[in-house]
């Protein structure tokens, strides 16, 4: 039997068909503004991954050329993300660079044959407990990975394991630069204020916010709301890099920098370099990559799902946008990229900012391409300790904090999920955690799903017994059939059970086995086996393996 694959059809096609000169404004004026938001957070994820800074910006603009060209999503915004940081930074720490840009590209492969297969739904029976505790974890990862930078200390390298992270920054913290400090500060508090300065609600007309911009409106002469409304659509990494990278390098701040560290960012196009590849590395390799390919998968997925809830655009086909995210992974390694997933803080000012199709991703990936090789030399002047406080921003908005404040009201299951997934996550690493998550996750719902099942004993003469089953008649359930048998080998010879199955849903060839089991305890003891009410997937399954025609069976 052949296995249905994917068509291979990207959303490009549709959307370039009727595009207008007003969609394609807005479609540039967008993708400018994500790629001016990228730059900042690109070489961010790069750094605080052990990476240099080029790595992460070629990676958001090959990565995100290709996905928009070539996936399933109308306004996706591919690139690095904050959730591969740890990830990234592990695989360096034990196997190498090299060996790193071999991972990605096999996952990236992995990821394709997910979308090829039509497996990109499967994403989606991750439960939520799970995602929303690996997203803490990771969250609170890249918190600790940023405090060396955000406090200024003088560590060398910092370890990939959580106690020993905690165990370096312990030793030196009596190492804090004040400097350091102080800029990432300002970095972070900015960034927490920057949308609310210009954002006074109808309500609040008497805060001081407000009476600032009523008074510079009335300024004679001055355009000022003009001004204040171009302000305000400025996006606020960009403001916190210019401006602190402007006073740290006029007051001559003794902080570490882009160019101190890495020497700064090429003014070039990457070359193409194939890794040392083997079959024997690849095996070696087979943990990372499926942990690449996992939660690149789930994070462009669920980011796809969230561009289509605030765009309001065509849905997302899921395998167009797996093989999309496939080909990108697979290709960014031989430029001396990283791992390349949806990023939702990019998608959604994407959406924000007026896109309306995959136009506006190539326009972001070409602007990326105008900065680097137009400003790359000023970027040897950007603090470290700046890029540290916008990953700590980032870090905080990509945690479900709310959650935690909520968390009474979950179930024992949600909250066993989601802590255990949380702290496996941070303790041991992403691979762990959802491996674990996810049987935990199985245990638990079959767990759950067997105490649905009921068996209601309804009537019993000396002649006969009746009973009523109700859910599904599964492993996990059968053995809350055992009181059945239990009748039929205490009763009087000759004892005639009765089955009403009209309310059982499902059987399985566990279920199936108890069954047969019952009906040759019947037999034994010279009694007979009815079964009335039968739905159809339980007929279909005593049909296929020859039961019913064993058993005389009274079914209308």
């Amino acid at each position: 039997m052949p296995v249905p694959l994917a068509s291979f059809r990207p959303r490009l096609l549709d959307a370039i068909k009727g595009y207008s000169q007003e969609r394609f404004f807005k479609d540039a004026g967008a993708g400018i503004t994500v790629g001016i938001v990228a730059l900042p957070l690109a070489m961010a994820f790069a750094i605080a991954s052990g990476l240099k800074p080029e790595a992460g910006i070629w990676t958001a603009i090959i990565a995100g050329a290709l996905v928009s060209s070539l996936g399933g999503s109308s306004v996706q915004i591919a690139g690095p993300a904050g959730a591969f940081i740890v990830i990234v930074y592990g695989i360096l720490e034990r196997y190498g660079l090299a060996n790193l840009l071999i991972s990605t590209a096999c996952a990236g492969v992995l990821m394709y044959l997910l979308g090829l297969f039509k497996l990109g739904t499967l994403v989606r029976y991750v439960p939520v407990s799970i995602v929303v505790g690996f997203t803490n974890g990771i969250a609170v990862l890249i918190a600790l990975s940023q405090v060396k930078d955000f406090l200024g200390l003088r560590v060398d390298k910092i370890p990939a394991d959580f106690f020993s992270q905690i165990g370096v920054l312990g030793r030196y913290m009596g190492t804090v630069n004040l400097y350091a400090l102080g800029l990432a500060l300002a970095c972070l508090i900015g960034l927490f204020v920057w949308p609310r300065i210009f954002a006074a609600a109808p309500n609040e007309k008497n805060t001081l916010t407000a009476r600032l911009l009523k008074a510079l409106h009335e300024v004679e002469g001055l355009p000022m709301r003009r001004v204040t409304r171009a302000t305000a659509r400025l996006p606020g990494p960009i403001v916190a890099l210019v401006s602190l990278t402007a006073l740290a390098y006029m007051a001559n701040f003794p902080v570490e920098t882009i160019g101190s560290r890495f020497g700064g960012i090429p003014q070039a196009l990457p070359v193409f370099e194939l890794p040392d590849f083997s079959w024997d590395t690849v095996r070696l390799l087979f943990a990372p990559t499926l942990t690449i390919a996992l939660l690149g998968a789930i994070e462009s997925l669920l980011c796809a799902r969230v561009a289509d809830q605030i765009s309001g655009l065509h849905r997302h086909d899921p395998n167009q946008e797996l093989m999309a995210q496939g080909i990108a992974n697979f290709v960014v390694p031989f430029f001396g990229g990283m791992p390349a997933t949806g990023t939702i803080a990019r998608t959604v000012t994407n959406v924000r900012a007026g896109a309306t199709s995959p136009i506006s991703g190539l326009v972001h990936a070409l602007t990326l391409v105008v900065i680097v090789l137009a400003a790359a030399p000023l970027a040897v002047h950007v603090p470290l300790a700046v890029l540290a406080g916008v990953l700590v921003y980032v870090a905080w908005n990509m945690g479900e904090w709310r959650e935690l404040v909520h968390f009474r009201q979950h179930s024992s299951h949600y909250k066993l999920l989601m802590l255990g997934t949380f702290f496996l996550t941070v303790v041991f690493d992403l691979t762990v955690a959802l491996q674990v998550g996810l049987i935990l996750a199985c245990v638990l719902f079959v767990r759950r799903m067997s105490s649905l099942f009921r068996v209601v004993e309804t009537a019993r003469d000396a002649e006969s017994a009746s009973f009523q089953l109700y859910g599904s008649l599964f492993f996990g359930a059968v053995a809350k059939v055992d009181p059945i048998l239990n009748v039929v080998e205490t009763a009087p010879k000759g004892l005639e059970i009765r089955l009403d199955l009209q309310s059982l849903q499902s059987l399985d060839r566990s279920g199936l086995e108890v069954l047969e089991q019952l009906h040759k305890a019947v037999l034994l003891r010279g009694g007979r086996l009815l079964m009335t009410g039968l739905n159809a997937q339980p007929r279909e399954t005593m049909e296929r393996a020859g039961f019913l025609a064993k058993v005389e069976a009274a079914i209308p």
